[in-house]
């Protein structure tokens, strides 16, 4: 791909992120993208099969990233020795949140347009995707204090699913609101503290 090449992908790309961010996904125009690129709707199909997909080339790959980040630190929790997870958890947890925000800050953008503008594309369901991740998690975990004779015997899987839910809306508000990196890191902090005192709690550690 030569320069020129170059220069007319990153236009593309540019203008998408503008309309996306300013309509969300389904609202943008290809017509306004193509416009403020500069190229015609034939170049653009030179680099993108649809709307769709230069939603993906902006905003896939953070989400794969950060997906992948997670799953890494649910597997790293899972493969404790089971008497150590107790005391793991808030360890693990900790580590995770503080690469997450770090993640987000270096590709903001990218974050509100999966957490703002991603109706009717593929990413629309990412974070849904990390409740249900979690919450199969948390599954898991209660297994591990059961065989440990250690916590509640029970827990409401509805309640579970909301606290889950709770966590991951308040934890992405730093996106939604602007708010500094900074600010968002102590706030993450002071959010995960509140959030294992009260799973610990609920599960009677």
């Amino acid at each position: 791909m030569d320069n020129c090449d170059i220069g007319t992908q990153r236009n593309i790309i540019e203008a998408g992120r503008r309309e996306f961010l300013e309509k969300g996904f389904r609202g943008a125009s290809l017509r306004r993208i193509v416009k403020e690129a500069g190229v015609t709707t034939g170049a653009f199909y030179g680099y993108y099969k649809s709307k769709e997909e230069l939603f993906d080339a902006l905003a896939g790959g953070a989400a794969r990233a950060f997906l992948d980040k997670f799953t890494e630190a649910q597997r790293t929790f899972a493969a404790l020795p089971p008497a150590e997870q107790p005391d793991g958890m808030g360890r693990i947890s900790a580590e995770c949140m503080t690469w997450m925000v770090d993640y987000i800050y270096a590709h903001f953008d990218e974050f509100k347009l999966l957490l703002c503008c991603a109706e009717g594309t593929k990413h629309e369901r990412f974070l849904h995707t990390l409740v249900e991740m979690e919450v199969e998690a948390t599954h898991r975990f209660i297994e591990v204090l059961k065989g440990l004779g250690r916590g509640a015997s029970y827990i409401d899987r509805q309640l579970e699913h909301i606290l889950v839910s709770g966590l991951f809306s308040a934890f992405f508000e730093p996106v939604l609101h602007d708010m500094p990196r900074e600010k968002a890191l102590l706030y993450t902090e002071e959010l995960r503290e509140f959030y294992s005192a009260g799973w610990r709690k609920i599960l009677g550690l």
